[in-house]
């Protein structure tokens, strides 16, 4: 008679299949254990597929102690994660899975290529190669328990059929709310939440911010290099930044302004008052601006308009925004200029200002601030501390950072160190 051979019960489960889930479920896998990954999307890193506009910037190649300085909460936390596996340790798995990288401005790492997908089936490949088993098209309905120790998952698969997989340990990294169309839906903030967790509010970051500014719309398009940015919370500046700043249907983006958004929000959600300024030349001192604007003055005939002058010192969308903004009609002649409007000129160059009442959703938010809180997480192993045999890791946790590949090596470092699967 045949044998009928046993089914072999997996060792770890792994709820998502974005760059956290497959680093963790990887590394699982190559350590010998059996290894399931549940995706309920049809392909796995769709958000990685798309992240850095399609280029996916990986990680921040800076040195690894000035690392920490750009992760905005938690920081203490993530240390351990980030001493196990670091940015140059990002930077050799990917050389080592034949992408090739590139270091460009800022210290971020890009593939050579300018494909995302490369970053993504690179990771997928690394589960693939130590036969990790993924479900596709499965959505987990419920993280089983025994007392105070994992069992298992529930799951509906591709056909509809409920399911379930018993298993001692799973490692929850479903990631955030922002970009929802890739999957990010919030799952895991309500399994953990029904296991006991406490979930810190959750809102969008690096996201565009919004402006009352009654001129705003004629920016669309717009992109400022090389600006000085302040934000300024009832009226006390904040946060400084320098670098570029874009304006889209979506609000005012770009790194400077994605970096301020996380402090901004906070703001408006607690109903402060919120502005953002631009330094439009903060390479002139006043004094060298108002020599600037005397020579262009003097080099135009009388008969030309104020119009022309902005046009010499600014991008064309500003030009009726700042004519507006100082009440002087376009079409005023340079030489009725009185010394008056010029000082007003070279104030709002030096400080143009947006009130900011609003910010985008989730749907154009980089990443999400808030998740399940750290002090209730083993930062040595990323397991829970209320239920035994549960891990997290990526941005289901309350860990966010700046711009520049910082979000993405957070994924790599806690996905890491929770499939090592650490007691």
């Amino acid at each position: 008679m045949e044998q009928i051979e046993e089914k072999q019960p997996f060792d770890v489960i792994v709820v998502g299949a974005g760059a956290a889930g497959m680093m963790a479920a990887g590394t699982a896998a190559q350590a010998g254990k059996r290894v399931l990954l549940l995706e309920k999307m049809d392909k796995s890193g769709r958000k990685v597929r798309i992240t850095g506009k399609g280029r996916c910037n990986v990680t921040n190649a800076r040195p690894a102690e000035e690392f920490a300085s750009q992760v905005r909460t938690n920081a203490v936390f993530f240390a351990p994660a980030f001493a196990e596996f670091n940015n140059r340790s990002t930077i050799r798995f990917f050389e080592r899975a034949g992408v090739k990288l590139d270091i460009e401005r800022g210290d971020r790492v890009f593939p050579k290529s300018g494909k995302a997908w490369d970053i993504a089936n690179a990771l997928l490949a690394y589960c693939f190669e130590n036969g990790v088993k993924i479900l596709y098209d499965t959505r987990v309905t419920q993280i089983m328990t025994l007392g105070d120790k994992v069992f298992g998952v529930r799951y509906v698969n591709k056909r509809g059929f409920e399911r379930k997989e018993e298993c001692a340990q799973v490692i929850l990294t479903t990631g955030g709310v922002s970009y929802p169309a890739t999957g990010s839906t919030g799952d895991g903030y309500a399994f953990a939440a029904d296991l006991g967790h406490t979930i810190e509010p959750l809102r969008p970051s690096l996201t565009p911010l919004v402006s009352s500014h009654p001129r705003i719309g004629n920016l669309d398009g717009l992109l400022l290099r090389n600006v000085k940015a302040v934000l300024l919370i009832d009226n006390e500046p904040v946060r400084e930044e320098f670098g570029e700043i874009g304006f889209s249907e979506r609000g005012i983006e770009g790194a400077v302004a994605l970096r301020m958004s996380r402090d901004a929000v906070d703001a408006l959600i607690d109903e402060r008052d919120v502005k953002l300024t631009l330094d439009l030349k903060p390479a002139l001192t006043a004094e060298i601006l108002r020599e600037r604007i005397a020579r262009e003055i003097a080099e135009m005939a009388p008969t030309e308009f104020f119009g022309e002058l902005l046009r010499k010192l600014v991008p064309k969308p500003l030009v009726m925004l700042l004519a507006n903004e100082l009440e002087i009609p376009p079409r005023n002649y340079v030489s009725k200029l009185t010394e008056d409007r010029i000082e007003r000129l070279i104030a709002a160059l030096k400080c143009l200002t947006f009130p900011i009442t609003d910010y985008a959703p989730f749907e154009y938010a980089v990443t999400t601030a808030g998740g399940v809180r750290c002090d209730e997480v083993n930062p040595c192993t990323m397991e829970s501390l209320k239920v035994k045999g549960l891990y997290f890791a990526g941005e289901v946790l309350d860990l966010d950072a700046n711009t520049g590949g910082y979000n993405l090596q957070i994924a790599f470092s806690t996905g890491r160190l929770a499939g090592m699967l650490k007691k």
